[in-house]
């Protein structure tokens, strides 16, 4: 009888093993992760995602430009233990709006559940690199191509990442997807950018193109908006001008490009 209880013991333990911590899975269905955030997670597929990028816990990752830290939820808690997360936040000369957005963004992070004590550097405008040459796993970006291809520094934030990843290392591009025939001005004014140019920016600072996903595509997304990808959500710029048909659409089209930096 002893071993019987036994024997059921071990059958209960093996079907209600929970998930192991710091695995992606806890990190994603957390309960500390912000709700509204969790409410994108079909827009934004951070799962097949990060799956997608390769991404391992015991890994040295920075991402550029967390802002208010949707991903960073994510992936401070799968790598604190193992491995290292740092954010890499903006260049408070970037524009007007930015030495506020610093405050904002550092305000959120204090009174989160998981980025309180998140590591930070900055994404410099001058010639200071993001970590030491050649120290990096990973490298990750989500939707800034359109910025910095605004401001004009698209080229130095490639080099820039190309620069800290050791060979072999990854950089994970997640980017709003323009028309194929869409014009520079264009991308400028609309938050779209081709997966032509995308691709000839990383290669020209020296990566690979090793992987394309669809993982976030949205067909629905005509990407000819009024507003440009804010018309749509989350930001929703039309406010109730046509509200219900953009949200409808969802969350933007999106390429997902893997690119490795030469052994």
């Amino acid at each position: 009888m002893k071993n019987l209880f036994i024997s059921l013991g071990f059958v209960i333990l093996m079907f209600t093993k929970p998930i192991l911590a710091g695995s992606l899975e806890t990190a994603i269905v957390s309960s500390d992760r912000t709700h509204e955030y969790m409410a994108r997670d079909k827009y934004r597929h951070p799962r097949e995602t990060l799956n997608f990028f390769g991404i391992k816990s015991n890994m040295s990752v920075i991402e550029l430009w967390p802002s208010r830290g949707w991903y960073s939820e994510i992936l401070e808690p799968f790598l604190g233990v193992e491995g290292e997360f740092v954010g890499a936040g903006f260049d408070p000369n970037y524009a007007s709006w930015t030495p506020k957005a610093i405050k904002r963004n550092a305000k959120l992070r204090a009174n989160s559940k998981t980025l309180s004590a998140m590591k930070m550097t900055i994404l410099s405008l001058d010639n200071i690199p993001l970590a030491e040459k050649e120290s990096i796993d990973m490298v990750l970006t989500f939707r800034n191509l359109h910025n910095w291809l605004k401001a004009e520094i698209l080229m130095d934030v490639f080099n820039k990442s190309y620069d800290v990843l050791k060979p072999g290392g990854i950089f994970g591009v997640v980017e709003h997807r323009a028309l194929p025939n869409s014009s520079i001005d264009n991308m400028k004014k609309s938050g779209y950018v081709t997966e032509k140019l995308a691709i000839e920016y990383a290669q020209n600072a020296g990566f690979i193109l090793i992987a394309k996903s669809e993982i976030n595509a949205n067909s629905k997304d005509g990407t000819l908006h009024p507003k440009g990808v804010w018309t749509l959500p989350p930001t929703l710029r039309m406010g109730e001008e046509d509200k219900d048909k953009y949200i409808a659409i969802g969350e933007s089209d999106r390429m997902t490009l893997k690119f490795r930096k030469p052994n």
